[in-house]
């Protein structure tokens, strides 16, 4: 074989490697990104879930040690994620706010009753579910009203169901992609090395000699294309959160 001719073929194996490392990143990336996309639509949505909450409104004649015994008894709910416990005179100040006016100097008394805000674990944020809750709360005798958005929480869980199909197609279309550009990833990498493959298979090679390089040259590419595509994610996120400061909320622990 002439210098030439080893020359183009040196070319032709460093170009198909090069195709290789960026098909393969390609992959990992849009996989990456796929499972983002699905963690973060899950975080998102226990977090919409989880801002679902019950207003308890507390009768007149229960004493504030009563009103903190029924917080303490909720906060071991199997359903509760939190309570708040507002005074009247806290939810006085807070109305006199939203109203920008001193009801209570008008009326001369405050009407307000005692409250617990009561927020609600995700798996529980369902219609059924929180209609089962709301009758378990208005059966202690301590507490008057319940009061939450019915239909919210219907128009919630219809969103996210919708939400859910989209994404389920979205993720459809990029496993197709990421099992098409591996595919043919594969047989760029073996038809580039055709003649090298056939010519060690004429001198007597055995399948696992020819194999062993091959396998060892795509581990390398694949460490190296997982490096790549995990920069890409990373830089993606970070810049997704310079855009959007509030999907630091969003974080999971697990994930910084």
């Amino acid at each position: 074989m002439s210098q030439h001719e080893e020359r183009y073929y040196r070319r032709r194996i460093a170009t198909s490697q090069f195709t290789t490392i960026i098909s393969i990143t390609l992959v990992l990336f849009l996989m990456g990104l796929l499972g983002l996309i699905i963690l973060h639509a899950r975080i998102l949505s226990d977090y919409v879930k989880e801002n679902i909450g019950f207003s308890i409104m507390i009768r007149e004649d229960v004493k504030e040690a009563g009103i903190l015994e029924l917080k303490k008894n909720l906060d071991g709910q199997y359903f509760v994620k939190s309570s708040e416990y507002i005074p009247r005179n806290r939810a006085a100040e807070k109305l006199k706010a939203d109203l920008g006016e001193d009801f209570v100097g008008f009326l001369g008394y405050n009407p307000l009753l005692p409250s617990i805000d009561l927020r609600i674990k995700a798996p529980y944020a369902n219609a059924d579910t929180l209609r089962g809750i709301e009758k378990r709360l208005l059966a202690k005798p301590e507490i008057k009203e319940v009061f939450y958005q019915k239909s919210l929480v219907d128009a919630i869980n219809s969103n996210l169901e919708k939400i859910s199909i989209i994404l389920l197609g979205f993720s459809g279309i990029l496993l197709f992609i990421a099992i098409v550009l591996i595919n043919n990833t594969i047989r760029l990498a073996v038809y580039s090395r055709r003649f090298i493959i056939r010519s060690m298979q004429l001198v007597g090679a055995t399948e696992g000699f020819i194999r062993r390089p091959l396998l060892l040259r795509s581990i390398l590419h694949g460490l190296i294309s997982a490096f790549i595509a995990l920069l890409m994610l990373m830089m993606l996120t970070y810049f997704a959160i310079e855009e959007i400061p509030e999907l630091v909320e969003l974080q999971n622990p697990l994930m910084r």
